[in-house]
């Protein structure tokens, strides 16, 4: 019978990653990177009908833990567990009055402030960057967190453990192993582009602070789940609209060694499969990140320049699997009618699905505006052109 499922979430996801047929191709929605905003979610469940009390997933990006009733209507096949800050770090947002108007702020482990004006709720933006005036001496009596605190995963073997006693779904972690972003959001993104040309060895000396909190994470990690995750999700944005973000001698030569080191790392701990995100044209990348040990590739922004998905698939298709790429989130998503994405997905999925190696997902998170009846086209559509 057409359009029949013939196997569990967690063998469609693991036969996609292998680069072998599935049933149909396995659907993705809840992630760090490949969730949605509160309110576009908010919209959503009124427009099916659905009730839920909202918990938020991620207060800077301000995205929605979407409810099992929403995963399941979407066929969705993967299922997150996350771990959390240490018992010794007290998050949490605050609340505080500036120049008088009322703002969310959050410190996060590493000391970067992130500020929400109450009046819009869209997002955090990085209000104070703790080592915009640092020198390399100073980093040495920083206080960096500690990677390897056990009380950062305290639960989470259950977690795993509940989620294959429910239903066989595919297991991915959160995002981690940022290690080049970070180093920006404690510096400030002008002053890192300055040191980067000026004052390489403080990049250098912070990036190995970054990367010395991640190997210390993901032991302790991977001690707890590395026999039951599927995916191990990491990333660093190296990509914009056109091109790389910053010299790729850059990257080659001082960023590329220790992401590659991370990944290296983690594959000693675990079988899981390394995903990786970066947003924007990064097809000049895609062979660095290969040879770092990568498996799958997150977002495959494919309205960026040289990103096409008929192209990344024919020369890549083989030897990374493509998560993402399903629709073009900038032009089309948002603005388009319903009959408009359904086509627009059938063509990406008819493109992007032989052979395996490909999981379906919009391209980063489903962002305030787009109609309800669009995502759920979106999704629909997916799970009708997704069979082989």
């Amino acid at each position: 019978m057409a359009n029949e499922e013939t196997m569990t979430s967690r063998q469609r996801v693991q036969k996609a990653l292998n680069h072998e047929i599935p049933d149909r191709v396995p659907i993705d929605l809840g992630g760090f990177q490949t969730g949605i905003h509160k309110r576009a979610y908010v919209e959503l469940l009124t427009h099916l009908g659905i009730e839920d009390d909202i918990s938020i997933l991620d207060p800077v990006q301000q995205l929605a833990k979407p409810c099992e009733e929403l995963l399941e209507r979407f066929h969705v096949d993967i299922r997150y567990v996350c771990a959390h800050g240490p018992d010794s770090f007290r998050g949490g947002i605050e609340q505080n009055v500036r120049d008088g108007k009322l703002w969310h702020d959050l410190k996060d482990e590493f000391g970067v402030v992130w500020s929400m004006p109450d009046d819009q709720q869209l997002y955090m933006d990085i209000s104070h960057h703790p080592l915009a005036e640092a020198s390399i001496k100073d980093l040495a009596d920083y206080p960096f967190p500690a990677g390897n605190d056990p009380t950062r995963f305290t639960g989470i073997r259950q977690q795993a453990l509940e989620l294959r006693r429910q239903r066989p779904y595919a297991i991915s972690t959160g995002i981690g192993g940022v290690v080049y972003e970070i180093c920006w959001y404690m510096r400030g993104l002008e002053r890192w582009f300055t040191d980067m040309m000026d004052n390489p060895a403080f990049c250098e000396a912070l990036l190995d602070k970054t990367l010395a909190f991640w190997i210390d994470y993901y032991k302790g990690f991977m001690a707890e789940i590395g026999d039951l995750v599927d995916v191990i999700m990491i990333g660093d944005d190296v990509g914009g609209q056109s091109g790389p973000l910053f010299s790729p001698e850059f990257y080659r030569k001082i960023v590329k060694p220790r992401q590659k080191k991370l990944v290296q790392h983690i594959k000693s701990l675990t079988s899981a499969k390394i995903w990786y995100h970066t947003c924007g044209s990064v097809v000049e990348y895609i062979p660095e990140l290969l040879d770092n040990g990568i498996d799958i590739l997150n977002p495959v922004q494919i309205s960026a320049e040289g990103m096409d998905p008929a192209e990344l698939k024919s020369k890549y298709g083989n030897e990374l699997v493509l998560w993402g790429g399903a629709i073009d989130t900038q032009h089309v998503l948002p603005f388009a009618t319903p009959d408009e994405v359904r086509a627009h997905v059938k063509q990406n999925v008819e493109i992007l699905k032989p052979r395996g190696g490909y999981v379906f997902n919009n391209v980063h998170n489903i962002q305030v505006g787009v109609p309800a009846e669009n995502i759920v086209a979106l999704f629909d559509a997916a799970y009708e052109f997704g069979f082989y």
